[in-house]
């Protein structure tokens, strides 16, 4: 009897052994053939790191359309449609006519029934016309198409559809009198559209960029671009002045930039160029050193009467600007106190963010003794 259950206890762990090692070899066998796939697919300059994109990883971000159209998805869209995405979609940003709000520029306008037939926007030369729209300054559709697609609804990038990219730029072509209102923009007439553009021939190549002339030659021939010698052109100078009169007429414009977009402006509360230019000493005239001027005391009485400090603090920031910034951001403002003292009693937005200050209805005496305290007497 113990010699048949030795004999068992045999065969077991001779089957295990088997088993067992039939499982390790299949397991080792399987982490080699990853390691070797995982291997063909990684970069050979940067060994053990990344790997080959997949063909579909590839055409997710493949979906740029270039003028000749490459690349732009069969489908169709038509105005109507359109109309019905940018109310839902498009409009609170940019406009029911792509006229634009507070934020962004305007889409549409400038452009005229005779822009499209000469292909050349006319207003572009004007100095005298107030801004210029994206419809008088792009000149092929695909540039259209394709931001549509891989940026639109700025909180949404690449949600529209096929067609209600076609539909959206057809609602805009046709806002720019392009296109009429049945039309129905698709692949298969939008090299028609783009015969229609208003700017279609306000592009050109002597700009040294691909593919412009500076990249073949200086004077548009030959192989190679020579590098410049001699009758060099001047590198432009581009610059914008206000009239003296116009400085400061809605208060210091540097101030007020737009919360997207570099807007970047000429500090207007003092005249263009002005220095502080200072008479020399007479000869042998002793140095004086002027005694400053006692600071006033904060009037604390009259800043918790008129709530100021349950929106500003004394030296941190809390709903506003504390008291401490908004002093030394004035403080060298010739008109610092009546301008301080009009905007206590006016409110406004826009120079320290987008929280609105509402109109404030102390009397003037009280903003003249804050603003005065705000000039010389605030801590900075």
């Amino acid at each position: 009897m113990s010699s048949f259950l030795n004999l068992s206890k045999l065969g077991v762990a001779l089957l295990w052994v088997c088993v067992g090692g039939s499982a390790l070899a299949q397991t080792q066998a399987k982490a080699q053939t990853q390691a070797q796939a995982q291997t063909q697919t990684q970069p050979r300059d940067i060994p053990g790191i990344g790997r080959t994109a997949t063909p579909k990883e590839v055409a997710a971000w493949d979906i740029d359309v270039r003028p000749d159209f490459k690349g732009l998805p069969r489908g169709a869209g038509s105005v109507a449609k359109g109309q019905d995405v940018w109310e839902g979609k498009c409009a609170q940003c940019h406009g029911i006519f792509g006229e634009s709000g507070e934020v962004f520029s305007p889409l549409i306008g400038g452009t005229t029934a005779e822009d499209i037939k000469s292909g050349h926007v006319a207003r572009l030369n004007d100095r005298a016309f107030p801004g210029r729209t994206t419809l008088m300054k792009v000149a092929t559709v695909s540039t259209l198409w394709d931001y549509i697609n891989r940026a639109m609804p700025w909180t949404q990038p690449k949600s529209l559809s096929t067609e209600e990219v076609y539909a959206v730029t057809a609602f805009l072509l046709n806002l720019g009198g392009v296109v009429p209102e049945n039309f129905t923009l698709s692949d298969q007439n939008i090299g028609e559209v783009q015969a229609r553009m208003p700017n279609r021939n306000g592009m050109t190549l002597d700009h040294n960029l691909w593919p412009g002339k500076g990249l073949t030659s200086g004077k548009g021939g030959g192989s190679k671009s020579p590098v410049c010698m001699k009758d060099c052109v001047p590198e432009a100078l581009i610059a914008s002045a206000l009239p003296e009169h116009a400085r400061n007429a809605h208060g210091n414009l540097a101030e007020q930039n737009r919360a997207v977009g570099p807007q970047h402006g000429a500090d207007t509360s003092k005249p263009a160029g002005a220095s502080a230019a200072s008479k020399p000493a007479e000869a042998n005239a002793p140095a004086l050193v002027p005694t400053p001027a006692p600071k006033p005391a904060a009037p604390t009485a009259l800043l918790n009467k008129n709530s100021c400090t349950a929106c500003h603090g004394m030296d941190s920031k809390l709903v506003g600007p504390s008291f401490k910034e908004i002093a030394g951001k004035y403080k060298a403002r010739a008109d610092a106190h009546a301008y301080l003292a009009a905007k206590i009693r006016s409110g406004g937005s826009g120079v320290w963010g987008q929280i609105p200050m509402p109109a404030q209805t102390l009397s003037e005496a009280d903003a003249s003794t804050i603003a005065e305290w705000l000039k010389i007497g605030a801590p900075r």
